[in-house]
């Protein structure tokens, strides 16, 4: 795993790396994370680096360090910004399940005039693809697309982890969401993808995501495998 000085405190995005793989059950609760040389060869990173991004996290809550047990993962879940409910894929690391993403494809599109991105993002846009996986098994499919100014050249060298994470390190604040849920077929690609059979109804998500001014930043569409798993949703709070 490469990371960049360009981007930012090296230690701070191994900081984020490690809160992804916590998150998505890569490591698991009450299990150490890697050692901090195996870490540091990781990263090619220096010792003080990788005891700065564990620090971090410790002190968030997520590890716990004591000395000769290595360091533990003692929580995998975060306050979610998107409601007072839990996060999906935290449900379901949280019933035992692994969840992993890939990046599929990432590329500025031009739009068409008669396109629905065209009125909220005019003539282009960022398009990223990415599958989640569940248990190692293609679940979802997510397609995002951003308002964001990025050149070809800059948009080789991005790995992202976390998407929100990614946009507010380009200065993409969302504060409302909006999401709407219908029963569809797949694209032939997107079905191929999540190993569906042909025509196969499936949940699809659509994500407006707005910033402060309720500007769309982001639109998303994602397919769900729901054979594999059905959505969840949780409440913290009574329902009125």
């Amino acid at each position: 795993m490469n990371v960049s000085r360009k981007k930012g405190p090296l230690y701070l995005q191994i900081k984020e790396v490690l809160k992804d793989r916590i998150l998505h059950g890569v490591y698991a609760i009450n299990t150490n994370i890697p050692s901090e040389p195996q870490l540091e060869e990781e990263f090619n990173v220096s010792k003080i680096t990788v005891r700065n991004a564990i620090k971090e996290l410790v002190q968030e809550g997520y590890l716990e360090k004591k000395s000769g047990k290595g360091t533990r993962v003692i929580a995998n879940v975060t306050n979610a910004k998107l409601s007072k409910g839990k996060r999906f894929t935290e449900v379901l690391v949280e019933e035992g399940h692994h969840i992993t993403k890939k990046i599929v494809s990432l590329k500025r599109v031009e739009l068409s005039s008669e396109s629905i991105l065209y009125s909220l993002f005019g003539d282009s846009c960022i398009q990223i693809e990415r599958i989640y996986l569940l248990d190692n098994e293609p679940y979802i499919y997510f397609t995002h697309y951003i308002l964001l100014d990025l050149s070809d050249e800059e948009l080789k060298d991005i790995q992202i982890n976390s998407l929100y994470r990614f946009l507010e390190d380009h200065n993409i604040r969302l504060e409302s969401f909006r999401d709407e849920f219908a029963v569809s077929i797949a694209p032939a690609h997107i079905s191929e993808t999540l190993k569906l059979e042909k025509d196969t109804a499936v949940l699809k998500r659509i994500r407006r995501s707005s910033n402060e001014a309720g500007i769309v930043l982001e639109y998303s569409e994602g397919y769900y495998n729901t054979a594999k798993q059905n959505y969840i949703v949780t409440y913290n709070d009574s329902i009125q």
